[in-house]
């Protein structure tokens, strides 16, 4: 049984910062991709970000590219999001995923939400 579970979700301003983090328990091979995505209201679920476990290659969608780094603690089968200049079109609920490939997700956590307001 795989858990993920997010954190550090909250309501900031246009400009400032957040860390959200996201820990894995069971049986998650330390091989798997591991990814952030999020979903605005009334809007499907978008990528954000993803990282390879083994050499941690990066890569980001467009709209967040230069504002949000993704990184990862292998000690901690951890994988964090760092968002920097958050505007109000980020404002959505942020889920964490694992898979054994990249664009191939089968873990999802719960989601924490993330509100930015003007």
């Amino acid at each position: 049984q795989v858990e993920l579970v997010e954190s550090g979700g909250g309501l900031v301003q246009a400009g400032d910062s957040l860390r959200l983090s996201c820990a894995a328990s069971g049986r998650i091979f330390n091989t798997y991709v591991r990814g952030w995505f999020r979903q605005a209201p009334g809007k499907e679920r978008e990528f954000v970000a993803a990282i390879t476990w083994i050499g941690g290659s990066t890569n980001y969608a467009d709209s967040v590219k230069g504002r949000f780094t993704i990184s990862r603690d292998n000690a901690k089968n951890s994988v964090y999001l760092q968002m920097n200049s958050l505007k109000p079109g980020d404002t959505a609920v942020y889920y964490c995923a694992a898979g054994p490939v990249v664009g191939t997700y089968i873990y999802w956590g719960q989601g924490t939400q993330v509100t930015v307001s003007s």
